[in-house]
């Protein structure tokens, strides 16, 4: 059996160059920067909140609706389920075809008053092994409650959205290398955006308890 490695990140933020007084100078953006910008502002409220629940919106949302007032776009873009998304280019098409239906109709264009710019930043990620591997699911059941809240968000958010995988690694490596599709299938059934991080880390301990036990 290929052992489980966890490993935690870091998220050094960068600021892009670019930035954004109204709508269509912030899709103009959207359309050029990395696609590590797109994650950062998508995912950003949900790692510095991480206690929050339900989640916050984007910061894209939170700008548009707290900053310009548009509130219409701003809860259109809140209503994004990034769950429904498998990588960053289709959530970034999302994001801009809201925003592009929204400019269709032709509505004033508010600017943002001064200093409340968007700033687009961007995430440089840092990935470190931690000290906690797993050969069996007792081993990864013991694991799971000791690890960082940021080796569970780099597990559960940033292995299947940012860097382009079909699944979560907790559920690749139980599948695979556990051969338990069934408990594979009810962690990547797991809407990790409806929990805060440390409830997420109760409701995998608790599916994987079931099994250990059973």
């Amino acid at each position: 059996m290929e052992p489980f490695r966890f490993y935690t990140r870091f998220i050094l933020p960068e600021y892009t160059g670019k930035k954004a007084i109204n709508i269509m100078e912030l899709a103009e953006g959207i359309r050029e920067v990395p696609d590590s910008s797109i994650y950062y502002h998508t995912h950003n409220f949900l790692q510095e909140h991480h206690y929050l629940t339900p989640e916050p919106p984007s910061d894209f949302a939170h700008w548009v609706g707290e900053v310009l007032l548009e509130a219409s776009l701003g809860e259109c873009l809140a209503g994004i389920d990034t769950c429904d998304f498998s990588s960053i280019p289709l959530l970034r098409q999302a994001i801009l075809k809201t925003i592009e239906d929204y400019l269709a109709k032709g509505p004033p264009l508010r600017e943002a008053p001064g200093g409340m710019e968007f700033y687009f930043i961007k995430a440089n990620l840092v990935v470190a092994q931690t000290r906690y591997t797993a050969t069996n699911l007792q081993e990864f059941l013991e694991a799971l409650r000791k690890v960082g809240i940021c080796s569970i968000y780099f597990h559960l958010f940033e292995a299947r959205l940012r860097l382009g995988r079909e699944k979560n690694d907790f559920s690749h490596w139980i599948a695979d290398s556990v051969g338990d599709e069934e408990l594979a299938n009810e962690i990547s059934s797991l809407n990790p955006y409806t929990y805060t991080l440390e409830n997420l880390r109760e409701a995998l301990i608790g599916l994987v308890e079931e099994r250990v036990k059973g």
